[in-house]
């Protein structure tokens, strides 16, 4: 009797365990503040995205525009200093070619054909070229007292005088003037006493390197004494 008393007891004491625990769990559940509870976020709607895309756009764009602002205004910056920089190659160029000028158009000589004494050249049976050896001027170098040629140093407008004189006789006195082999302008006078003389000038366009110089026409006579009658001029009158 005694052992059915003590578990009907203990049954009991379970019991009352059991619901004093799930009462406690109905209490904590209660209990639970809302900040506790993980709400899920609402998600953006399809049009909510495309807005976001919209100004997404809008600053995309007011970037490029400044962009190209930044780089019309750097532009602008630059351009006041090429007009600057083309005068000043401009006035160099300028500076060097006035340099060079003057350095190849002082060109200019003068000599006259005997080197000392008197005498009477020809005549010869064929055209022959004139060396004048007395030498006065020779500015440039360009006239050689060795051969009688005239090289032209630069391209440009030259001018030439020559002067020719003979004793009377039965030959004339005559020269020709020769550019490259080709005869230009001829200076001829016959006196059958006495001197005959003659005269002759001609500009011509030389380009540089071109030959200039006097021959003894064919059966003619030329006279030179200390007088210096006959003679053999040029210089340059601008380069071109």
């Amino acid at each position: 009797m005694e052992r059915v008393s003590v578990l009907c007891l203990s049954l009991l004491l379970c019991s009352l365990s059991g619901a004093e625990l799930q009462d406690n769990e109905i209490i904590e559940q209660r209990e639970v503040s809302p900040e506790s509870v993980n709400v899920p976020e609402p998600q953006p709607c399809p049009s909510d995205l495309h807005a976001v895309l919209r100004e997404m756009s809008v600053k995309l764009a007011e970037n490029r525009l400044m962009i190209q602002q930044l780089q019309t205004l750097n532009q602008g910056e630059n351009e006041p200093f090429a007009p600057s920089l083309f005068c000043t190659n401009w006035t160099e160029n300028q500076v060097e070619s006035l340099r060079r000028d003057r350095a190849v158009g002082q060109v200019a000589f003068s000599a006259s054909l005997l080197e000392s004494g008197s005498g009477t050249l020809g005549p010869f049976n064929a055209h022959t070229p004139l060396v004048f050896k007395h030498v006065v001027s020779n500015i440039g170098k360009a006239y050689s007292p060795h051969t009688g040629f005239f090289t032209a140093p630069v391209r440009g407008a030259y001018h030439f005088e020559f002067y020719v004189i003979g004793i009377g006789g039965s030959h004339a006195s005559g020269v020709v003037l020769v550019k490259n082999g080709e005869h230009i302008f001829v200076a001829a006078e016959h006196q059958t006493n006495g001197y005959g003389t003659a005269a002759n000038g001609v500009t011509l366009l030389l380009e540089d390197g071109d030959v200039v110089f006097l021959r003894l026409w064919q059966n003619c006579v030329i006279y030179d004494s200390e007088n210096h009658h006959s003679s053999f001029s040029g210089h340059l009158l601008f380069p071109m």
